[in-house]
């Protein structure tokens, strides 16, 4: 059973989180990962509950041409209703109130410095959702990216995923996503906001481990989430990248030769539409990978030649940050992609 000191707050946790003069101090989290994939992404309001509906064009109509004193041949196009779903992740924060009166002015803050990790928490488990959920399995979370583009060939969406060899449990992958009201994005329930709601519960009455009552300051934190992919044209998956051997030796990374740009070139060329995020406003395509395939990407760039520049990494400027990019598409690194993902097949 977790103690005290490891659940709640102390006189340490305060004294930690003061300057010399008594101040609470702006406590800057050593995060593990930032999650990107919100930052970039459109969000859209369901329009049936906490569901989404929406039709996928599958087929275009015929036409013809026309000859003088003849009909049209007649035609419509194809469509499948889809329909997507939101969950959501909550968690809550508690501060004994005679800590937060030995606080004095700073209570507000001390609230608000106990509350980062459990919004930290929440901000991982999202980012990890975006890729890896699936609603079939855990029917209380929304479907993510993986379970979708989950198969090779087939039609659809299996048509967007490059096979990068790898045959074993130590896979990771490469996204390309564009986000947009008509590719990919964001979804929350009809009613509600997007992203994280506070609720400040104010004094409740609690019990510790032996069953004795205390008080405490509550928040609760709630973030109602889903994803839809109304075109799966737009994005593409790099799946079955080895990163033992990766690691090895990036310029071969599936035994004939091969690396990362080799799978990066054929991602690109199955998007529908290229569209960059270029500026302030969301929307476009972006690419996602961890850390490993990021250095691994880095480490080939610097050893390229003239001839390479436009194919390897380059740095580009958005928003006053410079990222890396490939053809035009910034990178961003994020912790949510795996390195231990099975073999898509």
């Amino acid at each position: 059973m977790a103690t005290l000191s490891n659940t709640y707050l102390d006189l340490v946790d305060i004294y930690r989180r003061q300057d010399p003069d008594g101040s609470v101090a702006d406590i800057i989290e050593v995060l593990m990962q930032e999650n990107e994939v919100v930052r970039h992404a459109v969000a859209r309001e369901c329009n049936d509950g906490t569901k989404h509906r929406h039709a996928i064009r599958t087929g275009l109509p015929s036409v013809s041409w026309g000859k003088l004193y003849k009909g049209v041949a007649q035609s419509k196009s194809n469509t499948q209703q889809i329909e997507d779903v939101t969950g959501f992740v909550e968690a809550s924060s508690q501060v004994d109130t005679r800590l937060l009166e030995l606080a004095g002015n700073n209570g507000n803050a001390l609230r608000l410095s106990e509350a980062k990790p459990f919004m930290e928490a929440m901000n991982q488990e999202i980012a990890s959702g975006i890729f890896y959920h699936d609603q079939k399995t855990d029917p209380e979370k929304f479907t993510g990216l993986a379970a979708r583009y989950g198969s090779l060939g087939g039609g659809g969406a299996g048509n967007q995923i490059v096979d990068a060899g790898g045959a074993g449990s130590d896979n990771t992958s490469i996204w390309m996503v564009t986000w947009g009201e008509d590719t990919c994005g964001l979804l929350y329930p009809e009613g509600t906001q997007a992203g994280v709601k506070h609720d400040d519960k104010g004094e409740q009455r609690v019990t510790d481990a032996d069953g004795n009552p205390y008080y405490v300051m509550e928040d609760c934190w709630r973030w109602n989430i889903g994803l839809y992919v109304k075109d799966w044209r737009y994005n593409a998956r790099v799946a079955n990248i080895d990163v033992s051997n990766l690691q090895a030796d990036p310029t071969d990374i599936d035994g004939s030769g091969n690396d990362l740009y080799h799978f990066l070139r054929k991602a690109y060329y199955k998007l529908q539409k290229r569209r960059p995020i270029t500026g302030e406003n969301k929307g476009g395509t972006v690419m996602y990978c961890n850390r490993d395939v990021l250095e691994a990407l880095d480490a080939l760039g610097s050893n390229g030649g003239a001839s390479d520049n436009f194919i390897r990494l380059k740095p580009m400027e958005i928003q006053g940050q410079e990222v890396m990019s490939y053809r035009g598409i910034p990178i961003y690194e994020t912790d949510a992609l795996l390195n231990t993902e099975a073999r898509v097949v």
